[in-house]
This record gives structure tokens, sequence and C-alpha cells, in this order.
């Protein structure tokens, strides 16, 4: 697997992390020492592209949900507690402002929805609009 970043502007800096390859069990470690890296040197807005990684097992989406909590847990300005954004998970009300996907495979996004990620975490079919979602 290969990981590439990038950054683009929004309303916020985003921070693009390109996925090269299948995000699993023998590939998660990497991907999740990039992130934390991003997270620790800044980066506050996360937009995860799968657009070359047919694959993503639960060791993938365990990593998407540490993201998702490190980027929640630095947002001071969150104006929500925990109990809040769970009810909005259910609800449906909440979706995560720090961390979206774009181009995820038609196996990845039946697995995403079947797990309930996208109950807190949008996902884009393509990168401009993705961006512009931030």
């Amino acid at each position: 697997m290969e990981i590439k970043v990038t950054t683009q502007n929004s309303r916020v800096p985003v921070t693009i992390i390109h996925i090269d390859g299948n995000l699993d069990s023998s590939s998660f470690t990497k991907f999740q020492k990039t992130a934390e890296e991003l997270i620790q040197n800044g980066s506050r807005h996360i937009l995860v592209d799968l657009e070359h990684s047919p694959y993503v097992s639960s060791a993938g989406f365990r990593v998407l949900s540490q993201i998702f909590k490190e980027l929640n847990a630095i947002h001071p300005d969150t104006n929500l507690s925990e109990n809040e954004m769970k009810q909005g998970i259910i609800d449906g009300s909440y979706k995560s402002p720090y961390l979206k996907l774009v181009n995820l495979s038609a196996d990845t996004k039946a697995v995403f929805v079947t797990t309930g990620f996208d109950m807190y975490i949008e996902e884009y079919d393509d990168l401009k609009t993705a961006i512009a979602s931030f």
C-alpha cells in the first residue's frame, strides 16, 4: 500500500490521504501512523480518498473510527457533549465535520453502510464535491 498526502483549501484546509492498495491487516498500521502524524502536526479536517483502494478490512475501519475519535477530541469548538453527539448519530442529525471519505469501491461502500459507519461519516463519489463539503 502506498499513501500520498495532499492539502487543498475549502472553507478550511483539508488534508487528503490518498490510499493506493488494500487497507487491511497488513497495511493498516502505516495508515494509522500517517493519520496520527498528520493530526499531531496540525491537520484538523481529513478526507480519505479510497479511489485506488479496492478493499478495506475491519482493521482499516477501526483506524477510521480512531481518526474520528481523535479529530473530535481535539476540536474544542464542538458545541455538543459526547452524549449529544451519540444521540445525533443515532437519530441521523450528526455527521463528522472533520473526517470524510471519497471514492469508495462498491464492496467497501456496502461494508461501510452495513457496519453503520455511514451513520456518522459522510462519503462522496467525487473529490471536488468532497473537498467543498468541508
